[in-house]
């Protein structure tokens, strides 16, 4: 049974994760465990600070893809405002880019969640130990892969020109109806600035246009 030897309570869980579903069945299932409780649950990024200084949950469970806040982005958060708080992103998607991301933001486990609850729970335990956990595959493919060409603030940008995007609607285009303009006042910048961050993005992603390079941003996980 692992307790936390500080304090001989059992490891505090924290999950973010924004179908409702999916979130309350596996916690439910983690909170079977003897030596875990889950104290909080969240459904969107940018709830998340607030709900684990207020809980102090030693693990936080992160969705990569949360509104608000992606998963990775509350990784640093967490990291800089709640060191003690360990992260495992969890994941459907495998992509290398949000490997690389939740790593150089500070994550201590990176695992695709549609594996057993044995698997999670035995990550959390090695977490909580102090380990760093990557699933199966996973290490080799991000390696593979390459860094993230794109800076922060063209990943803002970009991720700016896709607010009410979605690519699940056939012949959807991330970006459509967002401006220069939009963007540029939603990070108090000048439309220039806007642009001349676009076109690096486009240029970096080898596209020919912002919405292509969102796509492109997406399938590699850099967004």
């Amino acid at each position: 049974m692992l307790r936390d030897e500080r304090v001989g309570r059992p490891v505090r869980l924290l999950f973010a994760e924004e179908p409702g579903m999916t979130r309350g069945a596996l916690a439910l299932l983690l909170g079977l465990e003897a030596d875990m409780e889950v104290v909080a649950q969240v459904a969107a990024g940018d709830r998340v600070l607030a709900e684990a200084l207020a809980t102090r949950p030693d693990v936080a469970l992160l969705d990569t893809e949360l509104p608000g806040r992606s998963g990775p982005d509350v990784a640093a958060e967490l990291r800089a405002r709640l060191p003690s708080c360990r992260v495992l992103i969890l994941t459907t998607s495998g992509r290398p880019g949000y490997l690389r991301r939740a790593m150089e933001a500070g994550a201590a486990g990176f695992l695709v969640k549609d594996g057993p609850v044995e698997e999670v729970a035995a990550a959390i335990r090695r977490v909580r130990a102090g380990e760093r956990v990557i699933g199966p595959g996973l290490a080799a493919a991000a390696l593979g892969a390459g860094p993230n060409p794109l800076t922060p603030r063209e990943r803002d940008v970009l991720t700016a020109a896709a607010k009410g995007s979605a690519p699940s609607e056939p012949g959807h285009r991330p970006g459509k109806g967002t401006t220069v303009a939009d963007i540029a006042g939603a990070l108090h910048l000048s439309p220039a600035t806007v642009r001349n961050y676009l076109s690096a993005a486009i240029g970096k992603t080898g596209t020919r246009n912002r919405d292509e390079a969102v796509r492109a941003a997406r399938r590699n996980g850099w967004l």
